[in-house]
């Protein structure tokens, strides 16, 4: 094997835009090395090329400009003996839901003719590595996102590939699967020396790589091995703690307001991690040093390209403007006059069957009125049922729930006009123009004439949708989707906000705007119920509730989350080590109970 899996000179590719004689171009003069027998991540954010990057490279896709060659063979050229000689997952691994683990596993094994005498050791392997040899006759439909997403990774793996291509593997999978995804990926690197390419939105994972490419509108922004990105943020990475009673979104968001001293800020362990501007003045002089992480460089290397505002300057974050709040306030409604209003949502003993299966178990407990509230839990947990039941999507089969005041189990249509729900996957209508989907749902929701016109003005201001209001909205990328899901849930000005998975997928720069404006509308009294894999997440709620196996396993702000997971209120255990750390407890003692 040469000493580079994959080599990219100067590699182009466009894609027509409909309604445009100006074709979009996807990738620009890309220029890049896979070294061979590593892991390599590409980063960037939503729309940087890094999907057409991976399905050029796995022959699906013809460059049209520059070079690229895939295991010493032009791509271009030979397609069909690069895919001989590759494996590629895509972000939609196609599963057969409708069959079984095994019966998935026969059918990739057929696909890519794989003998029976090679199927029998490299099943045996693959059942090992992703422990699912107990669900071999379990209907692939019936698994748990997490599950599904490692028998992806095996049917992609029935024959033993020189090169690995993984697509966000790893988007919707909860912390617990993730790890032992990239377990999987590492196992194959160093028993079989496989070479492999991995785009991913987690900073983290491309932490574990040997080398990491950073692509934005299709370009090159930088590359290297993580240590080397990390450095451009020496010096200038600190955190802040809050102030007594202050949630750390609150601090974030006084932070990101101010762009001439502040690059980024998130919440983390309870206090706030943030970026100061080189050259700036002084931020928060009680404020302390930590060394530099892969993410720090990376929104570094972010705010140069967007170009960083002179000293002095006061320019506001791009996309999430702090006059948003202002904005964001009027489609809201006014705060609760007394802190210890009735809560909005009431949970009592609630449970929900399907069949015998018990999906959640004797669940309680209670929203107020402008708090962000987090469910979380791995894969099949039962916070998806849960959440369905408080939208009202939902009844459920035991219990009691009251939504905005209004009893679930006999009037979700009532509870449904104070509500808004952006779904994980887009549920808006792909063929209908951003402006008729808002249209639409406007009408929906009982908006008509002065009105209407009024929020659809706002909400063409406040998400930036001006501009392609006339795209279908199938045709918008992630980011613009998920700023058009928003507006329309909260054309009708919602008491609720719920939010399943919203930043599924994005990158950290997207996460950052998005976290922004929510914190805006909770700080204007509306309520919002997310549900989230991002651990980083759970630090923007005020409380959070784990779920596992339909039980609940911890209730409390994060820090009383982080205090049960063993870390003590002041430790500096982050979310994701608290979150791993009380849903393996949990299932220790039920295998002692056992």
């Amino acid at each position: 094997m040469s000493a580079a899996a994959i080599v990219a000179q100067g590699l182009g590719k466009d894609f027509a835009v409909p309604g445009s004689k100006q074709p979009l171009a996807a990738l620009s003069a890309l220029s890049i090395e896979v070294p061979a027998g590593t892991i390599t991540a590409l980063v960037g954010p939503d729309g940087a090329g890094k999907t057409t990057f991976i399905r050029l490279a796995a022959g699906l896709l013809r460059p049209d400009r520059g070079r690229l060659q895939v295991l010493g063979l032009d791509v271009a050229h030979a397609p069909q003996a690069v895919q001989d000689r590759i494996s590629y997952m895509p972000q939609r691994f196609g599963l057969y839901e409708d069959l079984s683990v095994q019966e998935n596993l026969d059918l990739y094994a057929d696909l890519h003719g794989v003998p029976p005498a090679v199927r029998r050791d490299r099943y045996a392997r693959l059942m090992e590595m992703t422990d699912l040899g107990r669900f071999r006759a379990r209907l692939a439909g019936k698994l748990s996102g997490g599950m599904k997403q490692k028998l992806g990774l095996a049917c992609t793996l029935v024959r033993s590939p020189e090169l690995l291509l993984l697509d966000e593997p790893t988007v919707g999978v909860d912390p617990l699967s993730r790890r032992e995804l990239w377990q999987i990926v590492e196992q194959l690197i160093q028993g079989e020396r496989v070479s492999v390419l991995v785009a991913t939105a987690y900073l983290d994972e491309a932490e574990r790589c040997a080398r990491v490419y950073l692509l934005r509108e299709g370009r090159l922004l930088a590359g290297g091995a993580p240590a080397e990105l990390r450095e451009r943020a020496a010096g200038l990475v600190r955190v802040a703690e809050p102030a007594a009673g202050e949630a750390p979104r609150l601090l974030q968001a006084r932070l990101l307001d101010d762009r001439a001293q502040v690059v980024d800020a998130v919440p983390e362990a309870g206090a706030v991690r943030f970026i100061r501007r080189a050259g700036a003045p002084a931020v928060l002089p009680s404020s302390r040093p930590v060394a530099p992480r892969l993410e720090d460089g990376f929104m570094l290397l972010l705010d140069a390209a967007d170009g960083a505002p002179a000293t002095g300057a006061s320019a506001p974050v791009a996309a999430t403007p702090g006059a948003a709040a202002a904005a964001l306030a009027t489609m809201a409604p006014p705060p609760a006059a007394a802190a210890d209003a009735a809560p909005v949502i009431r949970v009592q003993h609630l449970t929900r069957r399907f069949g015998d299966f018990v999906a959640v178990a004797d669940t309680s407990f209670d929203v107020k009125r402008g708090e962000v509230f987090g469910l979380l839990g791995p894969n099949g947990a039962g916070k998806t049922t849960t959440f369905r039941m408080l939208c009202g999507l939902l009844p459920p089969s035991g219990g009691q729930l009251r939504v905005a005041g209004v009893d679930m189990r006999h009037a979700r249509a009532a509870a449904r006009r104070h509500i808004g729900y952006v779904s994980q996957k887009f549920a808006l209508y792909a063929n209908l123009s951003v402006e008729d989907n808002l249209r639409f749902f406007a009408g929906a929701y009982g908006l008509t004439g002065a009105l209407q016109q009024r929020q659809l003005q706002r909400a063409y201001a406040e998400f930036e949708l001006q501009d392609v209001r006339r795209m279908p909205s199938g045709q918008l990328p992630g980011g613009y989707r998920q700023r058009l899901a928003m507006a329309a849930a909260l054309l009708h000005e919602p008491q609720i906000l719920f939010l399943d998975e919203p930043t599924s997928g994005a990158d950290p720069h997207a996460r950052r705007a998005f976290w922004r404006r929510i914190t805006a509308l909770a700080a204007a009294g509306t309520t919002v119920v997310v549900t989230t894999h991002f651990m980083e997440e759970a630090e923007y709620c005020d409380r959070i509730v784990i779920q596992d196996a339909g039980r609940v396993l911890a209730l409390g702000t994060p820090a009383e989350v982080r205090a049960q997971a063993g870390g003590g209120v002041n430790a500096a255990m982050n979310m994701e080590q608290a979150f791993i750390g009380v849903v393996e407890a949990a299932r220790r003692q039920l295998q002692e109970a056992a």
